[in-house]
């Protein structure tokens, strides 16, 4: 299984800060999925350098493409429009719950533009920037994704 993780900041990509919620979310999916590939890359916040990157990973056949900021509302926070290019159906449930549950701890939250869809087999969710929120959010939807990977594939099991 392939999974992806695309970090989106102009700061950390021009080496004036340190990527540390990227690395972050690749722990989790490394506890989550201990056999899996998992490709990173960081990226400025360039909307196509974005969609090409998440086309790249969809066409190889990644399982999971999880980006990691450029959910905000900044002017060249742009994750959303890229990713909305990319994918055939949203998910919009996972988005939905990722607010919600980390808006108790955080009202910021609800400034999160970001989404989750599917391209083909290829689940794509975008998470905030900051390591905090990058992983509240992923543990807010973990169990979700990885049952939506299986019906991505095709099962028709459910828990």
């Amino acid at each position: 299984m392939i999974l992806a993780v695309l970090t989106i900041s102009d700061r950390c990509s021009r080496g004036m800060m340190t990527d540390t919620a990227g690395p972050a979310v690749v722990a989790e999916l490394r506890a989550a999925w201990p056999q899996a590939e998992i490709e990173t890359r960081l990226l400025p916040d360039e909307e196509e350098q974005i969609a090409a990157a998440l086309l790249e990973w969809c066409g190889q056949g990644a399982a999971l493409a999880v980006t990691v900021g450029g959910t905000g509302l900044g002017p060249r926070d742009r994750t959303p429009e890229a990713t909305r290019r990319v994918i055939d159906r949203e998910a919009p449930g996972l988005a939905e719950a990722m607010r919600v549950m980390t808006s108790a701890k955080n009202p910021y939250a609800w400034l999160s533009r970001g989404v989750a869809g599917l391209k083909g087999e290829t689940l794509i969710v975008n998470l905030p920037g900051s390591e905090r929120a990058a992983i509240e959010c992923w543990n807010a939807i973990s169990k979700l994704v990885r049952h939506g990977l299986d019906v991505a594939k095709g099962s028709t099991e459910h828990p």
